[in-house]
């Protein structure tokens, strides 16, 4: 390829990228902030009739206008043979593309500020302190729930998580009809041994279900499940029988485990037994201002995200502190109102526009591929046109 041709080209790449470095700025200091993101909101997309999307068809227009004038009449004069033929056709559609992204630019700009804003430890913090505090947050009628409220969602102390076994108890043989569920909790326990003594039965097997006080008929009944894991094997069995009903350190709101919105990349697990350990000590450890704290952190953060909200921290624990202690009055008075669409809406755009941010949006995709081939078709063509006649004249 012509040094000349290569120089001119290269300048092109260096003038479009301080024009998407122009786009990057105006994306930046135009972020309003994370308190103004909603549920349409998105990255940029280009609308056809607004400052980004009139200015950029201005100034990609007037770049290939002058771009391709240049090109023709100062390159294409020039025999190339095939291979700098393509060389020079690649870069005609790098800077095709370039020409027509400056909307994209715009919205990394729009991505850089605000995760200057909210960095993403900040974000998970703020994730952690709702996902630990989840259990507080749901509306007086959840709290009714079987499916979010139950003993099987408790984590921790030990002998905890539990697992339940109902039976059918007929008070009259005769009388199928009449009969009740009786609900009985067993700790889930794990024994780990040797593949080979755990073919054989053998007396570390029969020590631990001694432990336990169980036969080994008994031990059949309860296991739960079983894999070999190298040269072990991993039990894992209903262990003893555990009352959650009569636990003086438990209460309805250790019967969650729901995460309000997962940190990414942390198993679901790890996180519920990590969030299920410190709400156990809000509860039952620490001392009250504690938890206090904890609500006086939720008030700012809901401020932060700009949620419309009447808790007051000192209420709002007074009331948590007295279900806690009154075990079984119905739950029905935590002052805990706040806008709960709103907030949620709010994790799930963020956690989108973090981690699956989508900056050519579907809605354009086709007619975008289309602009950028059609733009390379048109340069390319051009320039095959006038290198053509160009050899013509000279011969």
């Amino acid at each position: 390829m012509d040094k000349k041709l290569k120089l001119f080209l290269i300048k092109a790449v260096i003038v479009l990228g301080l024009i998407h470095l122009a786009y990057f700025s105006y994306g930046y200091f135009n972020f309003e902030g994370i308190h103004k993101i909603n549920i349409y909101t998105e990255f940029y997309r280009f609308k056809f009739y607004d400052e980004v999307s009139i200015s950029h068809v201005f100034i990609s227009g007037l770049f290939l206008f002058l771009f391709l004038v240049i090109l023709l009449r100062n390159h294409s004069k020039r025999a190339y043979n095939v291979s700098n033929i393509s060389k020079i056709g690649v870069s005609l559609l790098l800077i095709s593309f370039l020409s027509l992204t400056f909307f994209i630019s715009y919205s990394l700009g729009l991505n850089v500020k605000m995760r200057q804003e909210l960095p993403e430890k900040d974000f998970n913090k703020d994730k952690t302190l709702l996902n630990v505090l989840n259990p507080f947050l749901y509306n007086y009628t959840s709290y009714s729930s079987d499916k979010l409220f139950n003993p099987e969602n408790i984590l921790y102390p030990k002998p905890y998580p539990v697992i339940a076994e109902k039976d059918s108890i007929f008070y009259d043989p005769g009388d199928k009809d009449n009969f009740s569920i009786e609900t009985t909790y067993y700790s889930i326990d794990t024994l780990k041994i040797l593949s080979s003594a755990h073919k054989e039965m053998s007396s570390k097997l029969m020590a631990g279900m001694d432990v336990l006080a169980l036969d080994s008929k008994e031990l059949e009944k309860r296991i739960i499940s079983q894999k070999v894991i190298g040269d072990s094997t991993e039990i894992i069995f209903k262990g003893i029988e555990v009352q959650p009903d009569y636990d003086d350190k438990m209460c309805i709101f250790l019967e969650n485990k729901t995460l309000y919105s997962p940190i990414h990349n942390v198993p679901d697990s790890i996180q519920q037994y990590q969030n299920a350990v410190t709400r156990y000590k809000l509860l039952y450890t620490y001392d009250q201002d504690s938890l206090l704290h904890s609500f006086q952190r939720l008030d700012v953060l809901l401020k932060k995200y700009d949620i419309e909200s009447h808790i007051v921290p000192k209420d709002f624990s007074h009331d948590v502190f007295y279900y806690r202690n009154n075990k079984q009055e119905p739950l029905n008075g935590l002052r805990n109102t706040f806008d709960r669409t709103k907030l949620k809406e709010k994790f799930m755009i963020l956690e989108r526009l973090f981690y699956k941010p989508n900056y050519l949006h579907p809605s354009i995709q086709m007619i975008f591929i289309t602009a950028v081939v059609a733009v390379w078709v048109m340069l390319f063509f051009l320039f095959l046109i006038w290198n053509y006649r160009s050899k013509r004249k000279e011969k």
